[in-house]
């Protein structure tokens, strides 16, 4: 019997082994986002296209403005995303193979990632496409990773698990990203150019996810598959039918649309608020990179005490409680003085506190609404909705601001994505919800 089966709040030895390896894969792959894409690979990319510009300063691929050369990387990256994901899952859950999935994914991924220290000297289509490889690894094997949550914490123990494998996560990145910065800040001392310490920082962010992989993959096992009519064809044909099937599962897709609202919000605070700190507020990097790995550290804490208040209120309550919070941000940094980076960092603040909570608690939620069996599948879809639609707050951001040649009005316009994602959420009846996918609720929902 899987731990989602059971009841029991004692797991034994096997099962916290188990589990122990499962959240030491949120502390391996953590750093892929924070040191590479979050803070490194952006800047240091563009420059490289920058070096390989003709005198036209665009690029000889396509004519594209060095300057634009990163996002349309990423963006390419999310839309093989797309594709790539639910197929991921629906071979995840037909063959039962999720342990050698996750491994495959997770090495590729990190030999990709450590390829980059080879991005230089005007090699900007090397560095794009190893990241483009990177990157559908990663999501790949994240979506392989979720599966497990629900053979490995029964419904009232899943968002204390989902918790603690976020904040083991944000342990993992946050030291990393510190002693990533340390070289960074002190190349010239070391001997090293600008360049050659970040493509250190990259490389090693990439031995770091797959050393620690290996001590994941030692721990988790593989759970038999159920012989089912739909479980014999390719993973394409397992897709289809399963897409088909979950028409019959509404109120798993109404969760679903709110999450892809308010997580579109959360994502593009993370990704946007360099730009408003820097353009709006006039602040300069060492208070940026300060908040980045204040955020980090905070968000430990956040995601420990929001699994807590969860177990007492409920995770739809807490989620609800963190949106709040989230406009309450947008709102405050709609009026936040130029130049105050006391007032950025009480900010930075909440947004670790919430972060982390908004998006552990959001995944075990979903645990709840998977019919048996099709765990990676649907958590497929569901980071379809983290990843595929990341668009929508950026270009709400950038229209805002183009009509209106305001930053506090762009950030500000963010408000209806957490708004709209509430008001979905708190009118899922989320207990019946869980009913209808054959499962049993947790006592706190």
């Amino acid at each position: 019997m899987s731990a989602a089966q059971g009841t029991t709040s004692t797991p034994d030895r096997a099962l916290r082994r188990e589990r122990t390896g499962w959240y030491s894969y949120d502390w391996a792959m953590s750093v892929f986002n924070t040191s590479v894409t979050t803070v490194f690979l952006g800047p240091y990319l563009t420059s490289v296209a920058r070096d390989a510009a003709g005198a036209d300063g665009r690029l000889g691929f396509l004519g594209i403005d060095p300057g634009s050369w990163f996002s349309f990387v990423l963006s390419f990256s999310v839309v093989a995303q797309v594709v790539v994901l639910p197929v991921t899952g629906a071979i995840a859950d037909r063959t039962g193979r999720r342990r050698e999935l996750l491994a495959g994914f997770a090495f590729l991924g990190a030999a990709a990632c450590t390829g980059l220290f080879f991005v230089a000297d005007g090699r900007y289509l090397l560095g794009a496409a190893l990241f483009v490889v990177a990157n559908i690894a990663f999501g790949a094997a994240t979506v392989v990773y979720y599966s497990w949550l629900p053979d490995l914490a029964a419904p009232d123990e899943r968002d204390k698990v989902s918790s603690r494998g976020w904040a083991v996560g944000y342990v993992g990145g946050a030291l990393l990203l510190a002693v990533h910065l340390g070289l960074f800040l002190a190349h010239d001392s070391l001997g090293l150019t600008e360049g050659e310490a970040v493509r250190i920082c990259l490389a090693t962010a990439g031995l770091w996810w797959g050393a620690f992989t290996v001590f994941t993959v030692s721990r988790l096992r593989n759970r038999p598959v159920a012989v089912a009519e739909g479980r014999t064809g390719s993973g394409f044909r397992q897709l289809a039918a399963t897409l088909k099937e979950m028409r019959a599962f509404p109120l798993t897709l109404w969760f679903l649309g709110a999450y892809l609202l308010f997580n579109d919000g959360v994502q593009t605070v993370i990704s946007l608020s360099a730009v408003y700190a820097t353009e709006e507020l006039e602040l300069d990097q060492s208070v940026l990179t300060g908040a980045i790995l204040m955020v980090q550290v905070v968000a430990i804490a956040g995601a420990l005490g929001l699994g807590r208040v969860a177990a007492r209120y409920g995770a739809t309550r807490t989620v609800l409680a963190c949106l709040v919070a989230w406009t309450a941000v947008l709102v405050a940094a709609f009026f936040l003085q130029t130049g105050a980076a006391v007032q950025f960092y009480a900010l930075a603040a909440v947004i670790g506190l919430v972060q982390g909570g908004t998006q552990a608690l959001s995944r075990s939620l979903f645990s709840h609404l998977i019919p048996a069996g099709k765990e990676a599948e649907y958590y497929g879809f569901y980071e379809i909705s983290d990843r595929g639609t990341s668009w929508l707050g950026p270009l709400a951001f950038g229209l805002t601001y183009q009509f209106t040649g305001s930053y506090r009005l762009a950030i500000i316009s963010l408000v209806v994505f957490f708004v709209a994602g509430f008001v979905l959420l708190a009118r899922l009846p989320m207990r019946r919800a869980v009913v209808e996918a054959g499962n049993t609720p947790p006592e706190k929902l």
